[in-house]
């Protein structure tokens, strides 16, 4: 008869003393694990408390508080005259195979059950080649100008009040109540809007937003226009709920609502998704007649316009302009914004505009993906904006941003003019470039990334209608003026080397 195979404690448990966890009960979790893996099966003897404690330098002590804490949670059992075992009642689990390296945790890669998969949401990712690479990203805030000290500074004294402290409990599905008010007299006011209290539901971001519409507006098969261009999250948003998406052609005008009356006209339209101010990614803006136009035609055909606002506030070329929902009087358009491009990304504060009836449901849905958003965080920024930090702020870094673009744009004619094609944006956080023809962006990323300079690999992300128009957004915001100048030189480098 053949003896049982013994469990090689000695040389699979690690104790530490250096983590915050005691050691008996660091002994505990190992032995539950190993329970757990099929590798100690039901009946196995555990060695006596003397023989543990002596082959791991600990206390019995310890050890006996170790079994003892597994046999009130039923994972081990005391036999009088025989002794400690695994509990014969426990299920039997076929065994891994022992890892004969303790320090390597086994990880699990593959998932024991099956599970939805959605290919299109798959983004590739460059890995950094060195730490001090530069990123050419597609245009986002500098992080770095980020009013840091107001934003601590605002926090700080609001915890400290004691009638704060009801912050800190569940509240509101719709958000903060104080940054609601706040944000119906800055929107009023800035965007020339028509709102009050029971028209905001704020978000974690702008694309909460454009997913709760999404998902309140598409059933499976009904149809949404974009633009033959777009921002490529929005896109998978409508395609994760189902929505079959319709291009329109963008030119210097934007978003054309000829073709969108046309489809119109032989398709039952739900909604239309535009980024009115500065077109993403191609930078243009909605022109006053077709902004017109579009509202006219969702008043007739009774479809919603959802308008993502992303940057409304960088325009440099003259005052902003207003949105559409600020001439939307019979209750078409979804508004959407946020403060992560003002501020930075961390700031995941946004907001929904719309009809009450539509917040309503809105809030409902949001219920059951993030109860609420944080409620501190949403009354600090309540009260920057009332204080008019958030404008100050605003104003700042308009006047840096554009400081950029110029920069940028004008290095990229004299020194790269011959290789790309591009128009000085009027707004926004970056330029809408599109290569000559004979070379190849990835050929152009590639080369960069060995001169560690970092450019988006997914740039056909931006070809959504697979026209081949060889373009792509490179944002300047988050560049300093050095860093503009040691990206062009490390472009002109990228070129002198494919010619």
């Amino acid at each position: 008869m053949n003896s049982p195979v013994v469990f090689p404690f000695k040389n699979n448990i690690i104790l530490d003393r250096n983590i915050n966890r005691s050691l008996y009960l660091q002994l505990c979790d190992q032995i539950i694990g190993f329970i757990k893996s099929g590798k100690l099966t039901p009946s196995s003897k555990l060695p006596g408390s003397r023989k543990l404690a002596e082959d791991f330098n600990i206390h019995r002590k310890t050890v006996i508080a170790a079994y003892e804490e597994l046999i009130a949670q039923g994972w081990i059992e005391t036999i009088p005259a025989k002794g400690t075992f695994v509990t014969a009642s426990l299920p039997i689990i076929h065994p891994k195979k022992l890892n004969n390296d303790p320090t390597k945790i086994d990880s699990n890669d593959k998932s024991g059950f099956s599970f939805i998969k959605r290919p299109h949401l798959i983004r590739v990712s460059q890995k950094s080649s060195t730490l001090n690479a530069i990123k050419m990203n597609d245009g986002v805030p500098d992080s770095r100008l980020a009013p840091i000290e107001e934003i601590a500074k605002t926090y700080r004294n609001i915890t400290k009040k004691s009638h704060h402290k009801k912050l800190l409990n569940y509240d509101s599905i719709y958000g903060n109540l104080e940054l609601r008010k706040t944000l119906v007299t800055y929107l009023n006011q800035t965007r020339g809007l028509h709102i009050d209290v029971e028209n905001i539901l704020i978000t974690r971001g702008s694309q909460m937003g454009i997913y709760l519409a999404s998902q309140l507006l598409l059933l499976p098969k009904n149809k949404i226009i974009t633009g033959n261009t777009n921002y490529m999250t929005a896109d998978n948003t409508f395609q994760n709920a189902g929505g079959v998406i319709e291009q329109v052609s963008i030119d210097d005008q934007g978003l054309n609502t000829d073709d969108v009356e046309k489809l119109c006209i032989s398709n039952n339209i739900k909604a239309v998704y535009t980024t009115s101010h500065h077109h993403h990614p191609t930078t243009v803006t909605l022109s006053a007649e077709r902004r017109m136009h579009l509202l006219q035609l969702a008043q007739r055909y009774n479809f919603a316009i959802i308008e993502d606002d992303y940057d409304y506030d960088f325009h440099y070329s003259n005052a902003p302009i207003l949105p559409l929902a600020s001439n939307d009087y019979n209750g078409n358009v979804i508004y959407i914004g946020g403060f992560t491009k003002i501020i930075a990304p961390a700031m995941r504060i946004g907001y929904l505009i719309a009809p009450k009836d539509f917040v309503n449901e809105a809030a409902e849905l949001r219920r059951i993906i993030d109860r609420q958003g944080d409620m501190l965080l949403e009354q600090t920024l309540a009260t920057l904006i009332k204080s008019g930090d958030v404008q100050r702020h605003s104003n700042k870094v308009l006047k840096i941003y554009k400081t950029r673009r110029d920069l940028f744009c004008r290095l990229l004619q004299e020194k790269l003019g011959s290789y790309f094609d591009f128009e000085i944006p009027k707004g926004g956080m970056a330029v809408w470039i599109r290569l000559d023809k004979k070379y190849h962006w990835d050929d152009v990323i590639t080369k960069a990334h060995n001169l560690n300079l970092e450019i988006n690999p997914e740039w056909r992300r931006y070809d959504n209608d697979h026209s081949g128009h060889n373009g792509i957004r490179l944002g300047f915001a988050s560049l300093n003026e050095v860093e503009i100048q040691e990206v062009i030189n490390r472009l002109s480098k990228v070129f002198a080397m494919l010619n």
